[in-house]
């Protein structure tokens, strides 16, 4: 399914004009958000979006900075800005409640979400994301001071090839992530990298409140996700875990059959 169907909006907020595509729904109390990871863009979710019933009201955005919604190169990345641009979604279309699906960076926003505004939001689907009310321990606060340097230094063509490469499995997901990238640029590349950390919250006493779907691929490479979603599944009462074959970082690319099957056993629309 294409996004053929869908109407092509905007909004300004931040110093960004922010684009999103919206599909109406026959029930306006059923609505779905999907928010991508860092350096992609709206078309990561083009093997997903189809598998919604039309009572469904769904949006899909570019996040600031990603795709079609650019920033002034002299202005800055922020990690609240972008969880702002999400609250003017809620209010522009009026949703009371949300289910909110995050793959990586999309998933740190929509536990943020679930963190501050828990009322919004009825379930979570996060993919290949790490949680964001977790305690750092001292080398791992030592790696991020040190990885803007390491980002900073490191040759761009490299750095994009080596992300790409984690990203999937097979080629499409991985050229798909490459070109994202590389219109993105390097500056801005690390200044969304290093915003994720400022949605740390350092409260390992955090639990959901709403239940919650984790997907992570079987090859998922990027840092500690696949051991850090394991771990969680186990003390939140309220998380369950899927592993998806065949699959790496982005899964929903990779493997969207299970993937979909999956979220909407979740929804309580699918087949055991």
């Amino acid at each position: 399914m294409s996004f053929s169907n869908f109407q092509q909006l905007n909004f300004y907020n931040a110093n960004c004009k922010v684009y999103y595509w919206h599909k109406a729904g026959s029930d306006k109390n059923k609505h779905i958000i999907l928010l991508h990871g860092a350096g992609c863009d709206h078309l990561m979710f083009e093997k997903n979006i189809g598998i919604f019933d039309s009572s469904y009201n769904i949006i899909v955005w570019d996040a600031r900075g990603h795709g079609l919604s650019k920033m002034d190169k002299s202005v800055r990345f922020a990690f609240k800005d972008m969880f702002d641009d999400c609250l003017q979604l809620f209010e522009i279309h009026q949703i009371k409640q949300a289910v909110i699906i995050g793959q990586s960076m999309g998933g740190n926003l929509a536990q943020e979400i679930a963190y501050r505004y828990p009322e919004k939001v009825t379930k979570l689907v996060l993919i290949g994301s790490t949680i964001n009310a977790s305690k750092l321990s001292p080398p791992e606060k030592l790696a991020i001071k040190m990885t803007r340097f390491i980002f900073s230094v490191y040759p761009w063509k490299l750095l994009i090839s080596q992300s790409a490469n984690v990203c999937g499995n097979t080629g499409h997901v991985k050229n798909y992530a490459k070109q994202c990238f590389e219109k993105i640029g390097k500056k801005r590349f690390i200044e969304i990298i290093m915003s994720l950390f400022d949605c740390l919250h350092g409260n390992d006493e955090y639990r959901f409140s709403v239940p919650v779907l984790l997907i992570c691929g079987a090859d998922d490479k990027t840092g500690n996700i696949k051991k850090t979603m394991a771990a969680w599944a186990k003390i939140d009462g309220n998380c369950t875990l899927f592993i998806i074959p065949n699959a790496g970082h982005n899964s929903n690319q990779d493997n969207p059959e299970d993937v979909n099957n999956i979220i909407l056993t979740f929804l309580g629309e699918g087949t055991d």
